[in-house]
């Protein structure tokens, strides 16, 4: 049996800079807005007086231009009466007219307002949502998809996104609603005036129908790819700067450089052309509208002059014909917005519609007094199916042990303890915990058991008291302190700005790899765990300070299940238990006389290790 590395273990598929798939249109676009409509149904109240608010607001301004024209018309013909000798311009009826005017406007205006007002909340509320389902969806997403899926991808579905679909909701919405009911109600005002007008203004409809879907074709593409890169671009930028020092080291700012520019300039690709294709809308429908203000205009004068139709309803009919070409000209780039829309809905979507951990048993075990008796039954694991890195595996701990685990990289020694806290689940056997399989409990009770000191230190922005109080919320100052200085934290923190109070940064920087490790063991400390996993927890700690942590570690580990990962032989010589791996398999195992005693495996590794130690 043999180790095989797994495929996908860097923080993105293909390795830092792996490409992301892009250029396809929407998979689903129906589909997703169907989705999106459903999302949307528990805010249909609000919705809904949206609609009805947006209908009477169009209402109210399509009879304007009516209203307008009568006004003309008696103006026209008190003119034509005055020079007539016959009569005057009735200026009482003209003031009416215009006062009610003016007050079907304000109303509309109002309208509007009370429109925008409540759309906007919706479209907030929609975007708080989705923020939160998707933070939830990430707690429930097993490890491998982060081991395969860059942060910046992730990020760019939360932030971007989340914005294109807020402000696509806010902004568009209302306008669809707007331009439907501007398109029927003007549409009916204009074939009161003059059927024979109406339908000669419609013949631009066919054009602009056919410029609508040929562009709209066309940009559908672009809107996805131009999401699909900016979510990569946000990737390799996130990438490059959490790891700048090592960039700096490395001498990789070339390339790094030379990597943005291959992907902006593929994000620019996509996004000039999207930006494009949508700016030209306007323009063309434009065009196409100005022929059809020719043609009513001239239509308009031959039947004025057969006195078939009012000078006042020519002028009325004409602002008709442009309120009936902007609304389509507006329903036209929604629907390139509507592609975007679909676009951010579907990635959207598609992250909160992942796989999740294999869901919990309906009837957990929970345990009052955990002994910490563990055990792995014939446990065979491979991060791909077709690849099984851990073969037969079988392993009975004592309660109280303290286990290290020892091998060469890549033996598959931080593989089981991923398996045992349930990062991954076992493909075949079963791991025991006091006699229980660990798929009988809840992943949350199961992991309140452990204690977990990593090579891998992680601290978050926050204060040094904060991030040690990470390992049981509810620890006064004094439990934290008390941790503190089981560690060795205090020795070190009243030297910092603040002591306990100072924030770290979000790498963490402002502190060295040491007081970091120390932070993360008192952690460990603070939790007061059944079972402890300590994976090279004392790789980053000068000699000096190892012993002073080891005697720590000694006095937290005393009647608790200990497991000890470290490279560093000479400080598991006191194991109970040492299990040498190999290729995931257990070669050799007992205790450190015993293993040297052998000869074997061990013994040339400690030897190699020896030897090093005592040349330098």
């Amino acid at each position: 049996m043999r180790e095989k590395k797994p495929k996908h273990q860097g923080p993105m598929k293909g390795g830092p800079h792996g490409m992301m798939k892009g250029g396809e249109k929407a998979k689903d676009f129906k589909g997703t807005m169907k989705k999106l409509i459903n999302y949307l149904s528990v805010y249909k109240i609000s919705i809904i007086i949206v609609i009805l608010f947006a209908i009477a607001s169009t209402i109210f301004l399509i009879v304007g231009p009516k209203i307008l024209g009568r006004v003309t018309t008696k103006l026209f013909e008190g003119i034509v009466s005055k020079i007539a000798g016959t009569g005057s311009i009735d200026f009482i009826y003209i003031r009416n007219t215009i006062l009610l005017l003016l007050g079907l406007y304000v109303i509309s205006s109002l309208f509007r307002y009370v429109q925008n007002y409540v759309m906007s909340g919706v479209s907030m509320k929609v975007s708080y949502k989705l923020r939160k389902d998707i933070s939830k969806k990430i707690n429930l997403m097993p490890l491998k998809y982060f081991d395969t899926t860059s942060k910046g991808e992730v990020l760019s579905r939360v932030t971007n996104d989340v914005d294109t679909l807020s402000q696509t909701l806010n902004q568009s919405l209302t306008q669809i609603i707007t331009s439907v009911t501007t398109i029927i109600g003007v549409l009916i005002m204009m074939i009161s005036i003059s059927w024979i007008m109406t339908l000669a203004s419609l013949i631009t409809i066919p054009i602009s129908l056919i410029l609508i879907m040929t562009i709209v074709k066309k940009s559908q593409k672009f809107f996805k790819q131009q999401q699909d890169y900016l979510g990569n671009v946000n990737g390799h930028v996130e990438e490059m700067y959490s790891g700048h020092i090592v960039v700096k080291a490395f001498n990789g700012e070339e390339k790094s450089i030379n990597e943005f520019n291959k992907r902006n300039k593929r994000l620019y690709g996509a996004a000039w052309k999207s930006q494009f294709l949508t700016s030209i809308m306007m323009p063309l429908m434009n065009f196409v509208g100005n022929i059809g203000y020719v043609v009513v205009s001239i239509l308009g004068g031959y039947l004025a002059a057969k006195r078939t139709i009012q000078v006042g309803d020519i002028q009325a009919f004409i602002q008709y014909v442009r309120q009936f070409t902007q609304p389509i000209s507006q329903v036209a780039n929604i629907s390139n917005i509507l592609q975007q829309t679909a676009a951010s809905a579907e990635r959207v979507f598609e992250f909160l519609e992942e796989d999740e951990e294999i869901k919990e048993t309906t009837t957990p075990v929970n345990l009052e007094k955990v002994d910490g008796r563990v055990t792995f039954n014939h446990v065979n694991f491979g991060y791909n199916k077709e690849e099984t890195i851990i073969n037969d595996f079988s392993a009975d701990i004592k309660p109280g042990q303290k286990i290290a685990l020892v091998g060469p990289t890549g033996a598959g020694k931080t593989t089981i303890v991923k398996l045992l806290m349930r990062f991954y689940d076992i493909d075949e056997g079963e791991i025991l915990i006091d006699g229980h399989n660990i798929k009988d409990f809840t992943r949350s009770d199961l992991r309140r058991k452990f204690g977990m000191v990593l090579q891998d230190t992680w601290l978050y922005n926050g204060s040094i008291m904060e991030n040690i109080r990470y390992g049981r919320l509810d620890a006064i100052d004094e439990e934290v302190i008390a941790a503190a200085k089981a560690a060795h934290v205090d020795s070190f923190v009243h030297h910092l700005p603040n002591g306990y109070d100072m924030i770290l940064n979000e790498e963490a920087t402002n502190v060295s790899s040491g007081q970091k490790q120390l932070i993360t063991i008192a952690r460990a400390i603070l939790k007061d765990p059944r079972i402890l996993i300590l994976d090279e927890a004392t790789s980053s700690i000068d000699t000096r300070t190892e012993i002073q942590i080891q005697k720590a570690m000694d006095h937290l580990m005393k009647d608790r299940t200990s497991f000890i990962i470290a490279h560093r032989l000479s400080t598991i010589r006191d194991a109970d238990l040492i299990l040498v791996m190999n290729q995931g398999d257990i070669i050799e195992q007992g205790s450190h006389d015993e293993l040297l005693q052998k000869n074997g495996f061990y013994s040339e590794l400690y030897n190699s290790q020896f030897k090093k130690d005592e040349v330098s």
